[in-house]
């Protein structure tokens, strides 16, 4: 008998949850709905148990999805941005039950960047370092989920002060701190860009995002191969570069 097509569930409906929705189709999911902060109430009443539940919503859906997914034991793609240091440890709490993901950013791009910053943070110790995204005009957080991440890559003992902008008499820079700079417009769906200076010499690693598919197909990618996995919280290199 041929294998029964996986179900999914998907969490926030805005411009991401649809193409998530979509995407999902495409490879063979059946979607079995889709909420938003205003349904998520909803789910309380769900009788279809999906095998995957994927979630680029709102920090508000947090109690929901999480009791949800302990109820019905179906691997979560998280993609929200904005969880605090308890939420994301509640998620690898959950890791011991079912098989879980959180990423900031499902780009393959992005994660190479990731490498590729930490060998430039070796390589280049001493110099001063900034981080610059730019998103459109409807992101609610700040710094993005990704500037996050590549922080993290940056200085992974979180041992270096990090200053959010800088106005008036600020002094001067001082040797260890990283800058952390958002630009918000417009319909960018998001750039990043890392800038070492030395003397008299700089290196600027950049990534570019044109649409959010390529973070859709990312996630998609992600809920394919948790079905496969056993309990546990999983990165997205691990997934990806298994």
């Amino acid at each position: 008998m041929p294998n029964a097509m996986p179900k999914a569930m998907v969490i926030g409906t805005g411009k991401m949850g649809k193409l998530v929705e979509q995407t999902l189709t495409e490879h063979g999911f059946e979607v079995l709905g889709a909420y938003d902060q205003t349904s998520i109430n909803a789910l309380k009443s769900v009788a279809n148990t999906p095998d995957v539940v994927v979630d680029f919503s709102n920090v508000s859906a947090f109690d929901a999805v999480v009791s949800f997914i302990r109820l019905h034991k179906c691997a979560l793609v998280s993609g929200t941005t904005g969880f605090s240091p308890e939420q994301i440890e509640e998620l690898h709490e959950l890791g011991r039950v079912v098989p879980v993901i959180h990423a900031a950013n499902y780009s393959v791009g992005v994660a190479v960047l990731k490498r590729a910053v930490a060998m430039a943070a070796d390589a280049l110790q001493g110099w001063d370092t900034e981080i610059v995204e730019t998103h459109h005009n409807q992101k609610v957080d700040a710094p993005s989920g990704t500037a996050k991440l590549l922080l993290e890559a940056l200085d992974p003992e979180g041992a270096r002060p990090v200053v959010c902008g800088r106005e008036g008499f600020c002094g001067a820079r001082t040797k260890d701190e990283i800058g952390m700079f958002s630009l918000r417009g417009g319909t960018v769906a998001g750039t990043h860009e890392v800038h070492f200076f030395g003397q008299d010499e700089e290196v600027c690693l950049t990534h570019r995002a044109t649409s959010r598919q390529i973070f859709v197909n990312g996630a998609v990618a992600c809920a394919e191969r948790l079905l496969k996995k056993k309990p546990g919280f999983y990165t997205f290199e691990e997934l990806i570069f298994e």
